[in-house]
């Protein structure tokens, strides 16, 4: 399927930013609790059409549930047969999760433990994640290669910094202030009651000068998870190490001028060397965009091709 928007979505910006600002899917949801092993919760929301078939799909970096795209694939999913598990990860349902811990893109713990609890409904599974839930969709597929559950038949990822190391870096540019900065405002907000919540030694003037994901990773995400430092983090989380060992048919969807994603994050040779590792980049799609007209009833395309995937390819 080739995407070929109209004028105004070659903007990578303008694709980008159009889904959140412009629009306006609804949902009703049924939320579900699951409580974890070390005693945190995920919070489930799932819209149901009483199908023998689930998607679930993995929200990106600050995202939850109610992000503009998990709605509208939600209801484009529903309306073609198939049942939608919206995950919300650890701190992102709209109440604090209960650990200083908390997500990060490569925790596939809690996606497994979701899938453990609803495979025994459903006879397909599909996973599909965006941007650093992508990431955790294919880091999870690859890393249980040929012991993944068999009700999973295939996994999809979209706008995926699959080198989180390379995101980072781009993420820092120029170009992509007004994004890092809207990250870093989110992300330090929930730090700064992090911290006041479980009395961690971190000064509040450590957190205002945080500027970057190098930083953040750096004195949240790094610390909290068990990694020595940003490095450490992003070269054991990031999926495209295990890109190789995916036995499952997945399809990775990069648009070329994602101006989140740094070059590393296109992983040509290994969709070449994986028979099961479909990779498209198309020229235009922007971050989660792959709009294509300003009418909503026309404006699947991205929902159409992740579908066509699922039932025909």
């Amino acid at each position: 399927m080739e995407y070929n928007p109209i004028l105004p979505f070659r903007n990578a910006h303008f694709n980008t930013i159009y889904r959140k600002a412009f629009t306006n899917p609804v949902v009703d949801y049924s939320r579900e609790r699951l409580i974890t092993p070390d005693n945190d919760f995920l919070d489930l929301d799932f819209s149901k059409v009483n199908s023998n078939k689930i998607i679930i799909i993995v929200h990106g970096l600050e995202g939850s549930s109610k992000s503009k795209y998990i709605l509208s694939n939600t209801k484009y999913f529903n309306k073609n047969g198939y049942d939608v598990c919206a995950m919300n990860m650890r701190g992102c349902s709209g109440e604090p999760n209960s650990l200083y811990s908390s997500y990060h893109s490569g925790k596939t713990d809690d996606l497994s433990l979701i899938i453990d609890e609803i495979s025994g409904q459903y006879e397909d599974i599909y996973l599909l994640g965006y941007s650093l839930g992508g990431n955790i969709v294919l880091k999870y597929t690859g890393e249980n290669d040929s012991a993944l559950n068999k009700r999973i038949k295939k996994s999809i990822g979209v706008s995926v910094p699959v080198d989180l190391k390379s995101a980072a870096v781009e993420l820092a540019k120029k170009k992509n202030y007004i994004y890092n900065y809207m990250f870093m405002k989110e992300m330090k907000e929930k730090l700064r009651a992090r911290v006041k919540r479980f009395g961690i030694d971190i000064s509040l003037e450590i957190i205002d000068g945080i500027k970057n994901f190098n930083e953040f990773d750096n004195i949240y995400t790094s610390v909290a998870h068990g990694f020595k430092d940003a490095e450490d983090y992003w070269e054991k989380n990031s999926s495209k190490q295990f890109l190789e060992h995916i036995k499952t048919p997945a399809l990775l969807l990069n648009a070329a001028d994602d101006t989140f994603l740094g070059e590393n994050c296109y992983p040509f040779a290994e969709a070449k060397n994986n028979r099961f590792l479909i990779l498209e980049v198309p020229k235009y799609g922007g971050h989660v965009g792959f709009n294509m007209s300003f009418k909503s009833k026309k404006n699947h395309w991205l929902e159409k091709r992740i579908l066509n995937f699922i039932e025909n390819e």
